[in-house]
């Protein structure tokens, strides 16, 4: 089956790299870890999992932020932001 990921910048080049260090296509290093992934049992016990929750803020409201003014460019980064902040962190503890 054939789908279309979409990855931080950053995380795409790491992988990108390690398939090359390891003489393997993208594609193959990509299903190897996602099924190391479902594979892998994490023993957690379960009040830790339950700490680790985030915290949820009630709702007060919409965003200030008047979307007509943004551009499509400036919405994608509010969406995908969070997503390249841990992505960079990710690396960085690597």
């Amino acid at each position: 089956m054939r789908t279309s990921l979409d990855f931080p910048d950053l995380l795409f080049k790491h992988l990108k790299t390690r398939a090359a260090q390891e003489g393997r296509t993208l594609r193959d290093l990509v299903i190897e870890l996602v099924e190391r992934g479902l594979n892998a049992r994490e023993v957690v016990d379960p009040r830790q999992r339950f700490e680790a929750r985030p915290m949820v803020i009630p709702n007060q409201g919409p965003l200030p932020l008047d979307l007509s003014k943004l551009s499509n460019a400036d919405l994608y980064e509010i969406i995908n932001k969070d997503d390249d902040d841990r992505a960079i962190e990710l690396m960085a503890r690597r």
